[in-house]
């Protein structure tokens, strides 16, 4: 395994962090800067929101530069957003950190996907964006309960100083690790980068990507309520039972990305299926709590298990510009995450209880299922030189073909 891609892992871990730790601490932040709880929430929405700005805006003003350097001021964005919240004094400045924190994640994930993909052979190219996404699913399975016991323990800004310290080791690890990638061909440009739009698959995959992790989370955002208030558990048991829920990501990315290397449709075509069937049962059994259990930590492995297939699929058909449509895809993650969560409330505060935003998210998964075999059939007409992948190191053959 290239270094670099552990390199491009530990900035996964931290920006994974950052994004999903503050909502453990939401009390002690709230408390501090003496606002309410649902003003403390707009950390949360605020980050997610940046993100989608970031992955498109960072992403396509540094289409001209070389990715490596992006890569490294990305992640120097990353820490100073970070220390930022960690001295505000003011929630508004405490915003402006996670706003500025933000802005970087979207378009590192993008390009990193981009430069994962172009550090291994071909028939890699899944597997090493799954390694990169590794540190995104590993700071749900041990960051955010290290990082929640570490504020509540010795204050909330200490979690955003040892953020900061993991920012500073990426940095370190990316630019000493990662060799610089040329691409072969045209100069890089926003025109050219913006041609992959171009696609009828493109759009296709970004839609998957919208409605898949929309059914995941519309089902997932309200699920400590599940928990609780239908199958029985002690508040208490919730972060344990999260653990394993981050247990089932980490296990979903790593088969996904080794099954999407051998076939992109055929992985998500699975996936999406048996993400669907998870959610019907869990919507049924949630008052078991033995069920529960087995069915959340699926619903992480069979809904996170079609990231980098997802990734791969819209690099795939971004006809030799994947670097914009794979920011693009990471503005999708986090459209689904909100249409999820947005939905799913709806639901709950229609009076349908607290299984509904299961129901919800078996819908849109659903609709994620049809899509996606419009996408398969389609693709099959598509000529295998139609699709180029993305860019490789030192005039290499593209990491991908069509399918």
């Amino acid at each position: 395994m290239p270094l670099g891609l552990i390199a491009l892992a530990i900035g996964g871990f931290g920006i994974g962090l950052t994004e999903f730790v503050i909502m453990g601490l939401l009390p002690e932040v709230a408390a501090d800067f003496g606002v309410t709880e649902a003003a403390a929430g707009w950390l949360i929405s605020g980050y997610a929101l940046a993100v989608v700005v970031g992955a498109l805006g960072l992403t396509a003003a540094t289409t001209r530069l070389p990715r490596k350097p992006v890569l490294t001021g990305l992640l120097v964005l990353f820490i100073a957003g970070n220390a930022i919240s960690a001295v505000a004094p003011t929630y508004e400045l405490m915003m402006t950190g996670r706003i500025i924190a933000a802005l970087c994640h979207g378009a590192f994930f993008g390009i990193g996907s981009v430069v994962a993909a172009g550090l291994v052979a071909p028939e890699k190219a899944a597997g090493a964006i799954a390694v990169m996404f590794t540190g995104l699913t590993a700071a749900n399975v041990l960051g955010v309960p290290f990082g929640t016991f570490l504020g509540q323990e010795f204050g909330w800004r200490s979690t955003f100083w040892a953020i900061s310290a993991i920012g500073v080791v990426a940095l370190v690890g990316i630019a000493t690790l990662v060799p610089n990638l040329r691409t072969d061909g045209p100069a890089p440009s926003l025109r050219r980068e913006l041609t992959a739009f171009r696609s009828g698959q493109v759009w296709l995959s970004l839609t998957v990507t919208v409605l898949g992790f929309g059914g995941m989370f519309g089902a997932f955002t309200y699920i400590a309520y599940t928990l609780t208030e239908v199958s029985g558990f002690a508040s208490n048991a919730v972060p344990w039972l999260l653990v394993l829920f981050g247990g089932g990501l980490v296990v979903g990315n790593w088969i996904g990305g080794r099954l999407a290397d051998r076939s992109i449709d055929g992985t998500l075509l699975g996936f999406i299926s048996a993400l669907l069937v998870v959610l019907v049962l869990f919507a049924w059994l949630a008052p078991n709590p033995v069920a529960t259990i087995v069915l959340l930590t699926a619903m992480g492995g069979f809904g996170f298990g079609t990231v980098p297939a997802l990734q791969s699929r819209v690099m795939r058909y971004a006809d030799r510009a994947p670097t914009l449509a794979s920011g693009a895809n990471i503005a999708a993650f986090n459209l689904g995450n909100a249409l999820g969560a947005w939905t799913g409330g709806l639901t709950i505060a229609a009076g349908l209880g607290y299984t509904s935003p299961i129901w919800v998210g078996a819908v849109i998964t659903a609709a994620a299922l049809v899509v996606m075999v419009i996408a398969a059939a389609t693709a099959r007409r598509i000529p295998r030189t139609d699709a180029a992948g993305p860019a490789r190191l030192d005039g290499a053959p593209t990491a991908a073909t069509a399918i």
